[in-house]
């Protein structure tokens, strides 16, 4: 009992009680994810509109994120964090809304970008928040918690999501707009606005001038780490597209992709914790090399898997890769932001992300198309190795990788949640 319980101090103790707020606020919103996942069958099934046009609606949902990514930053840094998060988790609700009553392929289409952008535009306020709220030595493992909640959700919503649409795909939006209402109102109710005035004001005093997306695009050492994580989305991608093309060609079923697949979250929910609290004392350079090299090369094996065991266990490989790389990325960003701009900063990195979603399934086709699977998958592997040497080289110990900060006398302590 002893060790569990020191076990579980270090895992979740000592962090500010909004950031747990901020929590469940992911977990409720989360939980009632269902709309993304089922989009396409919605669409296709219930709709009866083309898998050509299916696709083209997840291209517009996926070029709203982006949108979103880069407006949600740059107004959470000039509004304020809160007013932000609050503005698009109703936003995604209402939009999520409409777009289980809306007809007409132009309408829907519409409809589905907004959806993209509203929802998007959440992230880089809440990755500042906590940014905000958590002190540099354990952000790592607060994001690590909040990426926790965030698969423990979409698994749940992803088995709930299907019994619900057997009585109508109406449902799914409706319960999923209504979850967001109520992630809208956990933050309203128990989380107040973290942006750090003080240093804006000390920034401002001293002459410094207001960041612009432009500075942010601008900052070279950010613009390699955030190209470096596109990199390895690129790379995560062939896992969510490529491979699905790849096991199909091998003669194994749906029901076996959707066995495989849900490994990922499995692992997740099963390690998460535990292996970013085996690895709390390792530097954001050392995390994040490691984590890419796992993945890229745990996808890499692919190049070897003919069936359902071999292909299953490269899952379990590369996504304890994800399970390293994901929460230290995001420390990263938030170290390498000045405190009145990380809005920017992460809008910019989430943005990168959404550039991978779009760019990775494309040359993954290609690729697979034209050059075959053993040029993919090694692809992968060597790709991820020189990115994860990029990571090292940026973020070692002894470069500039501290966070861009004024005097600490300036800064405020971090608010509670009020009672």
């Amino acid at each position: 009992m002893a060790a569990i319980s020191r076990a579980v101090r270090e895992t979740a103790g000592g962090l500010p009680g909004q950031f747990w707020w901020l929590w469940t606020s992911t977990l409720v919103n989360r939980l009632g994810g269902f709309v993304v996942t089922f989009l396409a069958l919605y669409l296709t099934v219930d709709r009866g509109y083309s898998a050509a046009y299916a696709g083209l609606v997840a291209a517009l949902f996926g070029l709203g994120g982006a949108v979103g990514a880069v407006l949600g930053g740059v107004l959470a840094d000039r509004l304020g964090r809160r007013v932000t998060l609050l503005a698009a988790q109703l936003g995604a609700a209402v939009t999520t809304a409409v777009l289980g009553f809306v007809d007409g392929a132009v309408a829907i289409a519409a409809v589905a970008a907004l959806v993209g952008l509203t929802g998007n535009a959440s992230r880089p306020a809440l990755s500042a928040m906590i940014s905000d709220l958590v002190p540099a030595a354990d952000r790592v493992r607060a994001y690590s918690l909040n990426y926790w909640a965030i698969n423990i959700g979409f698994g749940v919503s992803a088995a709930a999501a299907g019994f619900i649409a057997a009585e109508g795909y109406l449902w799914l939006f409706l319960g999923d707009a209504l979850t967001t209402v109520l992630c809208a109102v956990v933050v309203y109710v128990k989380v107040s606005e973290t942006r750090p005035e003080a240093a804006r004001s000390a920034a401002q005093e001293a002459g410094a001038p207001r960041t612009t997306l432009l500075d942010v695009l601008r900052d070279r050492r950010f613009m390699v780490l955030t190209g470096l994580i596109f990199v390895f989305a690129a790379v995560m991608q062939q896992a969510n597209s490529t491979l699905a093309v790849d096991m199909g060609e091998h003669g194994l079923s749906s029901q076996q992709f959707g066995l495989i697949a849900s490994i990922n979250g499995v692992v997740i929910v099963l390690l998460q914790i535990p292996v970013t609290r085996a690895l709390r004392a390792r530097s954001n350079a050392m995390l994040l090399a490691t984590g890419c090299l796992v993945l890229s090369w745990g996808i890499g094996l692919t190049v070897f898997a003919t069936s359902v065991a071999l292909y299953a266990l490269t899952v379990a490989v590369w996504t304890i890769g994800e399970i390293i790389h994901a929460p230290a990325s995001m420390s990263a960003v938030a170290d390498l932001a000045p405190q009145h701009a990380r809005g920017r900063y992460q809008g910019v990195s989430t943005l990168a992300w959404a550039a991978a979603a779009f760019v990775g399934p494309l040359v993954g086709g290609l690729t697979l198309e034209y050059l075959g699977r053993a040029t993919v998958w090694l692809g992968c592997a060597v790709v991820g190795t020189v990115a994860s040497v990029g990571y090292y080289v940026l973020l070692k110990p002894g470069t500039a990788t501290a966070a861009k900060t004024v005097p600490e006398e300036l800064l405020p302590e971090p608010a509670e949640a009020p009672a």
